[in-house]
């Protein structure tokens, strides 16, 4: 990295005095220094405790102009030109050392802030991730390439990966950013939800009514219609039941998980309905206005189990059936994605 003939001039005042009890002086020197300098760096990653770090020992700063000139002469005598040479001089030497020292600082400092922002950006609660690197990176003429980790912590046990796959042919040569994320790294994250209890959704009263009010083609059970219109506080909860599964490929990530769900009507104890549904999904992701949207397309979704508890029986009516499997496709589906999980 070269930056070449940079001009920059300075101006200040130094004030100084000295005194006694019987007199005081006061003085101040007005001073303006012109410079224009080249500054070359050679940076090199090396990883240093487990991180990525730089080296820009390999710094030069070459001086085409420094000078100094005290109270606006821009033609001193000799005595006095003797003695800004002195300074600049002086000035060069404690520049050149300390500049590439700052750089080297201000580069480890940049490297570690981004790391640990990266970290605590994948953190929470319980879960976190270990993004330490496994080599020392390489600078190309194209790009910088690390390799990290990735491993997924959870209450004190570190999720297993083998070797990534990734390799940076892959991408294209208009690239700015790339982070490589491999399934082998986002479903130990899935795991960690999931056993954090993640993956779990309430949703209550009103909101619940506005949301089956959407148009199905299969007609709604009775004992579904009954509790979302006569009962006080309607409430449908959901989460996983199994852990589920990422699988990425050109279409999207594929997903497939097994979800439960039971329907609580009034201040009832035992639910009304409860239904286990195994779905595979395909998710694409996209951004826009600094918000990233998800959408998300059904490919499979079987009903396991269907009961009503609180008459203690099954559902076998291939009706009702129908209605969950439309339901989970048609609402569930849409509104699980819109939460974010």
């Amino acid at each position: 990295m070269e930056i070449s003939n940079v001009s920059a001039v300075f101006r200040g005042t130094i004030q100084y005095g000295y005194g006694s009890w019987l007199v005081n002086v006061a003085q101040s020197i007005d001073f303006e220094i012109e410079s224009q300098i080249d500054l070359g760096i050679n940076p090199k990653l090396y990883c240093g405790k487990g991180k990525v770090a730089a080296d820009t020992s390999d710094c030069y700063l070459n001086f085409h102009k420094l000078r100094l000139h005290l109270q606006g002469d821009r033609e001193p005598n000799w005595l006095k030109k003797l003695f800004t040479d002195f300074i600049t001089f002086t000035v060069k030497l404690v520049i050149k050392g300390q500049i590439c020292k700052e750089i080297n600082k201000v580069a480890n400092i940049l490297a570690d802030f981004i790391q640990s922002t990266a970290e605590n950006f994948l953190s929470d609660g319980d879960i976190s991730m270990d993004i330490g690197v496994t080599a020392a990176p390489v600078i190309t003429s194209y790009y910088i390439e690390s390799y990290h980790k990735g491993l997924t912590n959870y209450k004190n046990t570190s999720a297993v990966i083998s070797d990534s796959v990734f390799h940076p042919s892959q991408l294209t040569e208009n690239r700015m950013v790339y982070f490589w994320l491999s399934d082998q790294v986002l479903n130990p994250v899935l795991t960690a939800a999931h056993k954090d209890d993640r993956f779990q959704l309430n949703i209550t009263a009103a909101e619940l009514t506005e949301l089956f009010k959407t148009n199905l083609s299969s007609p709604t059970p009775a004992v579904f219609r009954k509790c979302l219109l006569e009962s006080d506080s309607p409430e449908l909860r959901v989460w996983t039941s199994s852990v589920p599964f990422l699988n990425t490929s050109t279409v999207g990530a594929t997903v497939r998980a097994q979800a439960s769900g039971q329907l609580l009507c009034g201040n009832q104890s035992t639910p009304t309905l409860f239904f286990q549904t195994d779905v595979t999904i395909v998710v694409t992701a996209s951004y826009a206005d600094k918000k990233l949207f998800l959408q998300g397309n059904a490919s499979e979704i079987f009903v396991t189990q269907a009961t009503l508890p609180s008459q203690n029986q099954t559902l076998l009516d291939e009706t009702e059936v129908e209605f969950i499997r439309e339901a989970v496709e048609k609402i569930g589906i849409p509104k699980v994605l819109s939460e974010g999980w």
